[in-house]
């Protein structure tokens, strides 16, 4: 599976932004789909998540009430649609894919596939 995510850019806070995220080399109807971000100097976080049947997607509690992670499994894409941003959430985001068994969905560890991530900044 390649990932590909796109939508990345400069934004002033309290701007939004939709990122894409469109797989290839299988289908991703059956596969939770998940996006990741990593600040400067930081380590790799959990953003959003959204299982295959697309319901009961859930989020790290940093971005609830301002992130909504949706899919589309006809045009193979997840998207994150980022609201009411802040220059914390200024990152490289990452779309993940195919999860390993015994492992918590916001782990690093836990997913096959990784995308090249797109940049997102925020400015004060």
């Amino acid at each position: 599976v390649q990932l590909q995510a796109s939508g990345g850019g400069l934004v002033q806070a309290g701007d939004s932004l939709r990122l894409s995220c469109v797989a290839s080399g299988r289908t991703i109807s059956s596969y939770l789909m998940a996006w990741f971000r990593q600040a400067p100097g930081k380590e790799r976080e959990f953003v959003a998540a959204v299982p295959w049947t697309a319901t009961s997607p859930f989020y790290t509690d940093s971005v609830k009430g301002r992130f909504a992670i949706s899919r589309d499994n006809a045009k193979n894409t997840v998207y994150l649609r980022m609201n009411s941003l802040k220059p914390e959430d200024t990152a490289v985001y990452f779309c993940a894919t195919d999860t390993k068994r015994n492992r918590p969905l916001y782990s690093v560890s836990a997913y096959y596939y990784w995308g090249v991530g797109t940049l997102v900044t925020v400015s004060s």
